[in-house]
């Protein structure tokens, strides 16, 4: 088994966190995500229900490289926000997630350091209170081929047990596997033998 197959994430049940400081109250909540419209409208849906709120900022990693990120500090001082929340994202190497901090003002200043400590917490009580997973990255193969092929198809799909996500069968064709990532160019390289086996 590969570790590198896997990423971490956490499941769709919501972690919910809370701070406060100087009577500034941060809630803070952690959400399973995998696009950046999913992250769009969890974000108006919190600007909506936070109205009231001084700030909704949040931070959001996607993907299972983890290349696909933002933090973003609505309004707050640059960096105070946004950035230790994605840090709390990093330090448990999660992807697919999103977590906002609302914060209502308490009418006084925390300070650059106090801000960074407060979205930080709250951001880290959230996934405290989420369930951290392990996600199988797979990759998808289409292969196309002649009727003729069949069986042969069939037994490469036998013996390595990828999950067939659609099949059709014409005079030539089609059939889409997905497979975990370490054995992907395995099958690809099976596949395309048997047409010029």
């Amino acid at each position: 088994m590969q570790d590198n197959d896997f990423f971490k994430t956490i499941t769709d049940r919501v972690g919910e966190g809370y701070y406060t400081e100087k009577r500034s109250k941060f809630l803070a909540f952690a959400h399973h995500v995998t696009t950046v419209e999913e992250v769009k409208d969890l974000i108006a849906t919190y600007r909506r229900r936070y109205y009231d709120a001084r700030h909704v900022c949040y931070a959001y990693m996607l993907g299972a490289e983890r290349l696909d990120y933002r933090a973003n500090d609505d309004g707050e001082p640059s960096s105070t926000a946004g950035k230790p929340i994605l840090g709390q994202i990093n330090s448990l190497e999660l992807t697919d997630v999103l977590v906002v901090v609302v914060r209502y003002y308490g009418g006084v200043n925390l300070g650059t350091g106090g801000l960074i400590v407060a979205y930080r917490t709250a951001a880290a009580d959230a996934l405290a209170h989420s369930q951290v997973v392990s996600a199988l990255i797979e990759e998808t193969i289409t292969y196309d081929y002649p009727y003729v092929m069949m069986n042969d198809v069939m037994r490469v799909v036998k013996e390595m047990s990828p999950r067939i996500v659609s099949q059709q069968f014409d005079n030539t064709c089609s059939i889409t596997l997905s497979i975990r990532r370490s054995e992907a160019e395995q099958l690809r390289n099976r596949l395309n033998k048997l047409s010029f086996g």
